[in-house]
This record gives C-alpha cells, sequence and structure tokens, in this order.
C-alpha cells in the first residue's frame, strides 16, 4: 500500500471511478491484500462502494479516483469525503504491487489534501489497518501521526483493526 520517491513519478492518468472500474478495483484490492495473511476481499459486506464505484462517494463533495497505467489498466485509487465541516477524509488508498516505489502513494494523498483544502478542510483523516505497516511508514514521513488509543475493530470478513491517523493540511 506505500510507495517511497526513488524515482520520478510517471504521467498520471487520474480520473474519477466509473461504475465500469468494479471488476478491476476488486482485482487491485485483491493484489494488494495478497501481502498480508488473513486480509480478504469480500465485495458483499466490506466493500459495497466497490460495487458501484461511479456513484458519489460519500457525503457532500466526496471523490473516488483511480490511476492508469499506460495501457488503461488501474494502477492505484484513492478516494476522500467530508464527515464533518473541516475535515476530509482519505479512503481506498491503493497501489497496485507492481506499481509501489514510484511516488504513486504520496502524490495521490497530496491530492487528496489540495482537493480537501479546496473544499474548505483544514484537517485530513484516515484508517489503516494495523497490518499495513508499510503503508504507516509514508503516512509519518508525510506528517500524519497515529492517534492514541487502541485500533477500532472493522468488523469485517479479515478480522481488520484500524489505526486512525491525522494531520493539520
Amino acid at each position: 500500500m506505500t510507495d517511497s520517491p526513488t524515482r520520478p513519478a510517471p504521467t498520471l492518468a487520474l480520473r474519477p471511478a466509473r461504475n465500469e472500474d468494479a471488476q478491476d478495483l476488486f482485482g487491485l484490492l485483491s493484489l494488494c491484500f495478497a501481502d498480508y495473511p488473513g486480509c480478504f476481499v469480500d465485495p458483499h459486506d466490506d466493500l459495497r462502494d466497490l460495487r458501484e464505484p461511479g456513484r458519489p462517494f460519500g457525503r457532500g463533495d466526496g471523490q473516488f479516483w483511480v490511476l492508469e497505467d499506460e495501457r488503461g489498466r488501474i494502477r492505484a485509487c484513492v478516494a476522500v469525503d467530508f464527515p464533518e465541516a473541516g475535515t476530509a477524509e482519505l479512503h481506498r488508498l491503493y497501489v497496485r504491487p507492481d506499481q509501489r516505489r514510484q511516488g504513486l502513494g504520496e502524490t495521490l494523498v497530496r491530492i487528496v489534501e489540495d482537493y480537501g483544502r479546496a473544499k474548505g478542510a483544514d484537517r485530513l483523516v484516515f484508517w489503516s489497518d494495523t497490518r499495513f505497516t508499510a503503508a504507516h511508514k509514508l503516512y509519518e514521513r508525510m506528517g500524519y501521526s497515529r492517534a492514541d488509543g487502541e485500533p477500532r475493530p472493522l468488523g469485517d470478513i479479515s478480522g481488520s483493526h484500524e489505526f486512525l491517523f491525522e494531520k493539520g493540511i
């Protein structure tokens, strides 16, 4: 789920997610989750937003974007919504394993930060599975802090627990 900028990020083909992206998004998450034993993709209960990714995301001005490679395949995705005034919440940051270490994750987080600021947010929050330790290093390098307290249980098929991360933007 992370990458570090060891070479410049290629030109980005970022666009809004469409409903016809559902199968590719499930494939992307399956590839990403395969790195973590016991982490499964469950389209019926856990990932309902991926069944129709072209629908409005979250509340208000929420967005769900995909990043394509040169062949039009989804290489990464990210989403944002606004759970309360002044707060943007990042969701669904996933980078295909063969596309990592190119700065894509950091670039997508920056896009969400910029979008959030443009919509009036001064804080960005998100939840990240406790198993995604490489992603946590990226977030901390970008200035995000893990909130105090115990991780929240997600209640999903994978038995996930998540840490809350936050930063002023």
